[in-house]
């Protein structure tokens, strides 16, 4: 994946225990994955938000709008997304 953007779909409203309702990550993890310089741990860390978002329940549609923003910023799915 090149140029991962952020999961972030721009909703930022953290409501279910602290876990943003549009992209389920904390406000500790927004800034962690502002932190990160490689893709690789970038790409990595998608996969681990998509990976909580399956235990959390209620994001089928952030994989929607991640989509959208990757393709509108030119960059590769995550493999669970681009199937």
């Amino acid at each position: 994946m090149s140029k991962t953007p952020s999961p972030c779909i721009d909703v930022c409203k953290y409501k279910r225990k602290g876990h943003c309702i549009g992209c389920g990550m904390t406000k500790a993890q927004k800034s962690l994955f502002k932190s990160l310089k490689k893709s690789t741990h970038k790409e990595a860390f998608v996969e681990m938000l998509m990976t909580q978002q399956d235990a959390m329940g209620k994001y089928e549609h952030w994989r929607k709008a991640y989509k959208k923003k990757c393709a509108k910023k030119g960059a590769s799915l995550p493999k669970d997304i681009a199937a």
